[in-house]
């Protein structure tokens, strides 16, 4: 149980979002879900499972073979293998629980993006697009209450000004400052700077389905050719460090291998020209402006990219994409040039970097990937020994380096900053902030900059960390990181527990918990909130682009995925 004060010590989409951009300070609450009556009173509880006849045959490829809700209070997972992450997976941002009334009523027709309807310690106020999101403390949440009235949600892609909102005192805390005015920063005496430690990558990515990064030996050379301490020593603050393994070192397992190799521009032009690349070739860099704890700017990385690709004799020039409209292309696996991306964790294990982005196969956005790295890391991910899944990352690890889906750069050390009398504040590895627990100096209103905007309020169908901060304080999770820490801690759920062999967990809700609109959560709306994800076929399946990416990542193929075309 979360407890503030012990911390302390698209189109179709831009439709529904119009119902929230009114201006007015009115209610944009959910609607269309079946509340307890005004005595609190409840129908009868009919346990669901899903699927509702039989187990699915494990033979389809994924993590679940069955969901049931056994009783009103109780959940069971039952598994087609262990996870040993299991715990932070569930309580993960993707799977804030939904109420079932509430999911039925309002996916078909888009309203879930934009009203969410949820458990956490803030709900919806309203959601003016391109200007402001305001949520406002939730009296009938399970927990302790926020400490502040509001949370008002603001962005700016530009360091600098988002610097100068907290400086002149228009905000209470702001992300990921620029590096070179964090020496500033500690020197103003009416401010706080908070490390976040370098739980993240950023990568230099292309896609092998495109040429020439179909060829396996322009990869190599690539993977050689980049001056990533370059990059390291110039753009990004003390704390970060190189990319030595895609997975940072804090990470148990995640080092396991050998690592990547030194720049040699010399052999790699050489190594080009072996590949049929004596004169180099000409494509583009990707990237979104936007900052973020693993790329503090993006233009002047790119830039510096741009050069020394040159280098090689490779010519790129710059495309700058939305950033909802980027995720997606590179998701979709569409972008055919190099792209700037990075990962920032979302639970301190190997499969939540290596599974999300070389064993997913909702994520095209390297292409096809090599069979050697998708075996080792199925093993590593579905063991609960120790040896053998350090043995499994090695060997990831190494035919990553081999095949070079991508180039590993910077582990990137970041931070937030709030106002002096902020109590309670602080900088989450997970850049999971939970707002609840902060007091801004007994003002109403905590006020928030980021770094971009909230790109739809259903996160079970988004990717974006922006996104996800603002689920967080709207929804609840079975299991939640630790505020400020990674470790996962009962929230939702009073306990999961696993049978001896990990196959099996059952999870026991808190009881009398209350959506927003009033409805009580009940083991059904668990059972609904994972089915909608697992299932292609579920009739709820739909989402803002409908690819639920974080569902493949986290526990790998979807129940009904067709067979690969012949």
């Amino acid at each position: 149980m979360r407890r503030w004060k012990s911390f302390s010590s698209l189109m179709v989409l831009g439709l529904v979002l119009a119902a929230c951009q009114s201006g007015s300070s009115q209610s944009a609450g959910p609607t269309g879900s079946t509340a307890a009556s005004a005595d609190g009173s409840r129908a009868p509880f009919a346990a669901r499972s899903y699927p509702a006849d039989a187990p699915a045959d494990c033979a389809y490829g994924g993590e679940f073979s069955q969901i049931k809700a056994v009783d009103e209070q109780t959940v069971e997972f039952d598994l087609c293998y262990p996870d040993p992450a299991f715990l932070s997976k569930i309580g993960f941002s993707s799977n804030g629980i939904q109420d079932s009334d509430y999911l039925a009523a309002n996916m078909v027709n888009h309203k879930i993006l934009a009203l969410p309807n949820g458990t956490g310690p803030y709900k919806l106020k309203e959601h003016i697009r391109g200007d402001h999101l305001t949520v406002e403390r939730f009296d009938g949440y399970w927990g302790d209450k926020a400490i502040a009235q509001q949370v008002i949600f603001q962005w700016n892609s530009e360091a600098a000004a988002r610097l100068l909102a907290l400086q002149s005192g228009t905000v209470d805390g702001i992300d990921n400052p620029a590096p070179g005015d964090v020496a500033t920063i500690e020197g103003d005496a009416g401010v706080t700077l908070y490390p976040r430690e370098a739980m993240n990558v950023f990568y230099l990515g292309f896609n092998n389905t495109f040429k020439p990064f179909d060829n396996e030996k322009v990869r190599q050379a690539l993977a050689i050719g980049i001056d990533r301490q370059r990059i390291l020593d110039t753009f990004y603050p003390t704390g970060s460090s190189l990319a030595d393994y895609f997975t940072p070192c804090n990470i148990e397992f995640a080092c396991e291998g050998n690592p990547w190799p030194a720049f040699d521009a010399t052999t790699a032009k050489s190594m080009l020209a072996a590949a049929g690349f004596p004169n180099g070739f000409s494509s583009h860099i990707y990237m979104r402006d936007v900052d973020r704890p693993y790329l503090h700017d993006a233009n002047v990385v790119a830039t510096e990219l741009q050069d020394q690709l040159a280098n090689l004799g490779i010519t790129v020039d710059i495309v700058v994409q939305e950033s909802g409209t980027y995720l997606d292309n590179q998701t979709a696996g569409l972008l055919d040039g190099f792209y700037l991306l990075g990962w920032i964790a979302d639970y301190p294990d190997p499969t939540n970097f290596l599974d999300y982005h070389f064993n997913n196969d909702s994520m095209l956005g390297f292409g096809t990937i090599d069979p050697s790295i998708r075996s080792a890391l199925d093993t590593g991910a579905q063991t609960l020994d120790a040896d053998a899944r350090r043995v499994a990352y090695a060997g990831a690890n190494n035919a990553i380096l081999e095949h070079v889906p991508m180039i590993p750069i910077v582990h990137g050390a970041s931070h937030t900053v709030f106002k002096k009398d902020v109590t309670g504040a602080h900088a989450s590895p997970l850049a999971e902030e939970v707002f609840a627990g902060m007091d801004p100096g007994g003002r109403d209103t905590l006020i928030w900059m980021q770094s971009a905007y909230p790109i739809s309020l259903y996160c079970a169908d988004e990717e974006d960390g922006e996104t996800f901060r603002v689920c967080d304080q709207i929804f609840d999770t079975l299991y939640a990181p630790e505020v400020g820490r990674t470790a996962p801690e009962p929230s939702l759920a009073t306990s999961c527990d696993p049978n001896d062999d990990g196959s099996v967990w059952t999870c026991t809700l808190r009881g009398g918990v209350r959506f927003h609109d009033g409805a009580f959560l009940d083991a059904n709306d668990v059972v609904d909130t994972f089915a909608v994800q697992w299932d292609l076929d579920h009739p709820l399946h739909i989402g803002r682009t409908g690819t639920f990416a974080y569902w493949t990542g986290l526990f790998g193929t979807n129940l009904n995925t067709p067979p690969p075309a012949s």
